[in-house]
């Protein structure tokens, strides 16, 4: 996929100032597999925030894709079939959608991307990311890294058990550590998957060993997108504003950028990446009132989910990034951590948000908080 020139530069390590207005940039279209996907800035998958109601909340302000938070494939077997199960609600209106599977067991992904293709996922991504040590502990994730021979398997039994329409994926980080031994090993499962009939392979800039700490090492990913030619490459790492996303793809070449930690409270990224793209100025930061807006519509889609109380403290920590972008952010974060009741949501959101004002771009240096998927 042929990618053009980008006139201005920006450095992964520098957020330009907030007037920056690029000239229009020409970007590539985004396919993985036979599924046309277009504006190639996505909503990548987060583990315990990317469900249904996020991943609707971004889809509406502009991002193209987006991926389930990642879910055991164990789990996936256990409750297969199952209505109540919460990692399989999927909306009318965010097809296309992924689906991410991690484990340890090369036996169960077959039987596991089976179940989240019944439940309407459209592309099944597989997990060799995940940095945590207690995924690492039970053979997890990125720990993946270090057999080839075990991912490899992974990623045949899914590609065998899904049907050939059904796009499956691959999320990487650059490796173990930066060993020689483990750069063999990236490229071993890198090579291997796309010759096991992988469509796409997105790779996080920082190493396992690294979690979320450093920064994420662009130069590799611009030579993983030379090494595999036309294949589809994603990049991921330091996405935290739009101009990132945008330099992201310039200075690597890679087909597409996945939107992790900096679309958290934050869905506003997609539709200002589009701006910027299209040479127009970085739109302002949402009002008071489009931020209550979409806060609520958020509360909205997640108490379809988990109703009451468990819908009241899956967001509270939705609130609390959303209070980033809100002048009197202090306070605000205050009020949702403090929301014990469903009840209270909509208090705060009277307190707070009733009165339209300017609101403010949230801080480019993230918060330490990681997970899997929170790259």
């Amino acid at each position: 996929m042929a990618t053009a020139g980008i006139d201005s530069a920006t450095s992964h390590t520098q957020t330009p100032a907030r007037e920056h207005s690029p000239a229009r940039q020409s970007l590539p279209q985004l396919c993985i597999g036979n599924v046309h996907i277009g504006f190639p800035v996505v909503q990548a998958a987060l583990s315990g925030y990317s469900d249904m109601a996020m991943r609707v909340i971004a889809r509406r302000l502009g991002a193209s894709y987006a991926i389930c938070e990642v879910v055991l494939d164990k789990m996936v077997v256990q409750t297969r079939g199952r209505r109540t199960a919460r990692w399989a609600a999927v909306h009318d209106e965010e097809h296309p959608v992924g689906g991410q599977l991690m484990g340890a067991d090369p036996q169960m992904f077959g039987e596991a991307a089976q179940g989240l293709v019944a439940a309407g996922f459209d592309i099944i991504d597989i997990n060799f990311g995940c940095p945590v040590k207690k995924v690492l502990g039970r053979c997890r994730g990125g720990f993946h890294l270090s057999q080839p021979d075990v991912a490899l398997e992974i990623v045949s039994r899914v590609r065998d058990a899904t049907p050939s329409h059904i796009p499956v994926t691959v999320k990487m980080r650059r490796g173990i550590d930066d060993t020689p031994e483990s750069r063999d090993k990236f490229f071993a499962i890198l090579d291997g998957a796309f010759a096991l009939g992988v469509a796409a392979i997105t790779v996080h800039g920082r190493t396992v060993e690294q979690r979320y700490n450093g920064p994420s090492r662009w130069e590799f990913l611009r030579e993983v997108k030379q090494h595999v030619g036309e294949r589809t490459i994603l990049g991921s790492g330091d996405l935290f504003d739009a101009e990132a996303c945008l330099a992201m793809i310039r200075e690597t070449g890679v087909d597409g950028v996945t939107v992790a930690r900096g679309a958290i409270g934050n869905p506003w990224i997609f539709a200002q990446c589009r701006a910027l793209a299209a040479g127009e100025p970085l739109p302002a930061p949402p009002t008071i009132h489009e931020q209550r807006d979409v806060i609520a519509s958020h509360y909205e889609l997640a108490d379809e989910i988990y109703g009451g109380e468990v819908c009241c403290r899956q967001m509270r920590k939705f609130g609390i990034k959303y209070s980033r972008l809100h002048p009197q952010a202090e306070n605000v974060r205050d009020a949702f951590v403090g929301i014990k009741r469903p009840g209270q949501w909509q208090e705060v959101l009277d307190r707070w948000y009733a009165t339209d004002a300017p609101g403010c771009y949230p801080p480019s240096e993230p918060e330490q908080n990681g997970s899997c998927g929170n790259e």
